[in-house]
């Protein structure tokens, strides 16, 4: 059943695109409805006291329909001429009268939706003046003058409530491309970063290690090219997702890095002649997708500011399991901060807060312990919802 909602859903979503795309399509559309509207009282009997309904009547009445095709290009100019041809229907011909004004509500709506104030105002002001004439030319009642008011005032609000609603639906459309970009911003930032810190380490060691010891240079120039080959593996399925939604060779998408490659993680920075250790207290159990992404990411740009920066011989990465929360901790013995900045304080630990932010974390870096190193302390909760619903 879940399948089947997603299915209408897409259906639904990829309708209103077509319709979007073909607006005069839409409007031709409301205007054969209207129309249709309109030629009911045609079909109905008549009293036959009064004049039979005419073939000329009928045209007249499609006449004042017609101007709705191009309500969106000229909503003002399609107003005034559905109020000229309702004028001459109702000044040369005794037809068929309606239950609604169709064609003046649609107009009328259309202008609160798509018109700038001054034509709105204009329209206010029009209609002060056309709706007590149509009214006199009509029944002359106060009933039909109060009801008039009403409903042309009603399309005039739901006019406004439609341009409101598209307002919102536009500024959240920018809010969600400018997360999306963050988001694609951060995940080339640590592919990209990860990899190029460590093949620029390895290809560095790589002449001494001729020299000095050929078996470790051609072990520097495997780390290179697999560490290339890893960086050029997800930058495809990244730009695949973001043309085609789905893998480059059509296949479903693939699942981001999470825990598992953790040990793969630390074995290529460990290629790098770092020494990276690993460690883990309480009790491992498993968590969403999007949870293990961000440990991953965290740990990744960690370990990249280590390599890049530190100068350092050893790095610790602690994963600390709690009951409400996971603690992720990455030391090292470097050279420490910077004075006056914190090391890699570009886009990469700006990256990490919101990153753990986004799972309503925190993550600290500064100092590491006694002062020496550096050190990145990230905090994230993990709900028993969250907990259960990875399982």
């Amino acid at each position: 059943m879940a399948g089947l909602r997603g299915k209408l859903r897409g259906e639904w979503g990829r309708l209103r695109g077509r319709a979007a795309a073909r607006p005069l399509l839409v409007d031709l559309g409301i205007a054969l409805l209207v129309q249709g509207a309109m030629t009911m009282p045609f079909l109905v009997p008549r009293d036959p006291a009064l004049p039979p309904a005419t073939w000329g009547a009928y045209g007249l009445s499609t006449l004042t329909v017609l101007p709705l095709v191009w309500r969106r290009r000229a909503p003002l100019t399609v107003l005034f001429a559905v109020l000229a041809a309702n004028a001459l229907y109702r000044l040369t011909l005794d037809g068929p009268g309606q239950p609604l004004p169709y064609t003046g509500l649609v107009a009328v709506y259309t202008i609160a939706a798509l018109s700038p104030a001054p034509r709105r105002l204009l329209t206010g002001l029009l209609l002060l003046v056309a709706v007590p004439a149509g009214v006199w030319l009509n029944t002359r009642t106060a009933r039909e003058l109060t009801f008039s008011c009403f409903v042309f005032a009603a399309a005039y609000v739901f006019g406004r409530l439609t341009d409101a609603r598209q307002r919102a639906h536009r500024v959240e459309a920018e809010r969600a491309a400018a997360r999306e970009r963050a988001r694609i911003a951060r995940e080339m930032h640590d592919i990209l970063s990860h990899a190029v810190s460590l093949m620029i380490v390895q290809a560095e060691a790589g002449p001494v290690a001729v020299r000095a010891a050929p078996e470790r240079a051609e072990a520097a120039f495997d780390a290179i090219s697999a560490t290339g080959r890893d960086a050029m593996a997800q930058l495809r399925r990244m730009l695949g997702v973001l043309r085609d939604g789905d893998e480059p060779d059509g296949s479903p998408r693939a699942p981001q890095p999470g825990l598992a490659e953790l040990p793969a993680l630390l074995d290529r920075v460990r290629g790098s002649g770092l020494d990276a250790r690993y460690r883990a207290a309480g009790r491992v159990r498993p968590v969403p997708e999007a949870v293990g992404a961000t440990v991953y990411r965290i740990v990744q740009e960690a370990l990249t500011n280590t390599v890049r920066h530190a100068g350092a011989r050893t790095v610790t990465v602690e994963l600390d399991w709690e009951e409400r929360e996971l603690g992720i901790r990455v030391t090292d013995d470097g050279c420490g901060p910077r004075p006056g900045a914190a090391r890699g304080g570009g886009h990469g630990l700006v990256g990490m807060r919101e990153r753990a932010a986004a799972h309503g974390g925190t993550a600290v870096t500064g100092a590491g312990p006694d002062g020496r190193g550096f050190e990145v302390r990230v905090r994230l909760p993990l709900t028993p919802a969250a907990t259960q619903g990875a399982r």
